[in-house]
This record gives structure tokens, sequence and C-alpha cells, in this order.
């Protein structure tokens, strides 16, 4: 297939450390040196260079498509609420329909990026989670409220049942929701840290505020002192600061 043993642990030494990699043999070859433990250099940067031709994820590049992904998806959100609220049907099957394929990627990228990353794990994996919450709960919303809502009008003893599942699917979202203002506290604080005090703080501060409302509503029920709208709302903010902030990183890590 074309490969040697020198091309091999030129790959074995790309997957230990990367940019270690680059920069050294970068030195290296300004200095005049040939090798790089015990391998050429110019093998090395052939290698390099056919690999950023190739369609690689980067860190840099998955942490983008995610930024994309969550920003989609809080203007999606605002989008139903908007309709919802002017009294308009939202095309549920069309937006939810588009909102599990987003989330079905948004898991994808985020689990890569957590993988990829040197810091701030905890903040990825929330992000990951979070997608996969969120589509079991609009998969759940598309496939089970319009046959439960059907059976308990013609069967009033499965109105509870209904119930039960608009619940269930509430308890999903307020989770989702809630790891997401997480996420927005991490990368916010992340993003103060680096320069950026105004978007990180105002991302920190909201992602507060969106895991404190939802996790409310966790605790004490849906019909709490607490407005859901107020913890689905909070997290759609969260949810687009914090797109904001990934957008707006300057680093790989």
């Amino acid at each position: 297939m074309g490969i040697n043993a020198k091309s091999l642990g030129v790959i074995d030494l790309e997957l230990y450390a990367p940019e270690e990699v680059s920069i050294s043999v970068a030195i290296r070859t300004t200095l005049g040196v040939t090798t790089y433990r015990g391998i050429s250099t110019s093998v090395i940067i052939r290698h390099l260079t056919t690999r950023d031709a190739t369609m690689e994820f980067t860190h840099r590049r998955t942490v983008q498509i995610t930024s994309c992904l969550l920003l989609a998806l809080a203007l999606t959100q605002a989008l139903y609420t908007a309709l919802y609220i002017a009294g308009l049907t939202p095309p549920r099957q069309l937006l939810w329909g588009l909102e599990s394929l987003l989330f079905t990627f948004l898991a994808a990228f985020a689990g890569a990026a957590m993988v990829q990353a040197n810091h701030y794990r905890v903040g990825w994996s929330a992000i990951a989670i979070s997608a996969v919450f969120n589509l079991v709960q609009v998969s759940i919303g598309l496939t089970m409220f319009g046959p439960f809502r059907e059976a308990a009008s013609q069967l009033e003893a499965l109105g509870p049942a209904t119930g039960a599942v608009v619940a269930l699917s509430f308890m999903i979202y307020y989770a989702a929701k809630l790891l997401l203002g997480f996420a927005a506290l991490i990368v916010g604080m992340a993003k103060m840290t680096e320069g950026s005090k105004a978007l990180g703080s105002v991302t920190a501060l909201v992602g507060v505020v969106a895991m404190l409302a939802n996790a409310m509503l966790m605790a004490f029920g849906r019909d709490a002192f607490l407005p859901s709208p107020v913890a689905g709302g909070s997290g759609v903010l969260a949810t687009l600061l914090l797109g904001l902030c990934l957008m707006s990183a300057e680093r790989e890590d």
C-alpha cells in the first residue's frame, strides 16, 4: 500500500503529539538537521503535507462546526418559540426534524472535540451529552405526542399516560438545558481568562441562570413556582452565547 516502517513511525509520532512533531521538524529543518527521532525530516514533512491535504477534522475545525451547529439550534428554537408566542402553529415536523439532525451531528462533533481537547473536557462532554438528551426528547415529541393524544381523545383513561409521556419529554429537555448551561459556564470562564471578559462573563452568567432554572424544574416539577419558559429561554440563550464563544475561539485548545 506504499506505507513503509518509517512512514508508520511518523504516524505513531503524530498521533502521540502532532503539534510537537510539526514544530520540532520545522526547527530541525531550519537548522539543517535531517532527522527527528531517527526518521528523515523529509519523510515527516511529506506525510504532514499529505495529511493536511485530506479532509482531516482538526480540533479547530471540529470546534468551528460545533459552534455552527449550536448557533443553528439556537435559531430554530428561537423561531419555534416566536411562532408559538405569536399564536401561530409552528411546523413541528419540519423544525423538530431539522433539530434531530442537528443534534445528531452535534453529538458526534462535540464528542470528537472532547477527545481531541487537552482542556475543558467536562464542558465538551456536557455539550455532547446534552445533544443526545435533546435528540431523545425531540424524538419523543415527533413519534409519541401525536399518537398518545389521539388515543387519549378516544379513551379518557389514557390521559394520565399521555401526561406521563409529556412529563418525561420535559424532564429530558430540562436536563439537556442544564448541561448546556454548565457548558456555557465552563466556556465562558475560559473566555474570561483568555481576555474576552465581556462575552465570557455574560456567557458564564447566563449559564448559571440556565443551570439553576432547569435544576429547579427537574427537582420540583414542571408546575413549580418557576415558569417553564424561563428555563427553556435561558437554555436557548446559553446555547447561543456558547456557540458565539466557540466561534470566536482563536486557538485550537
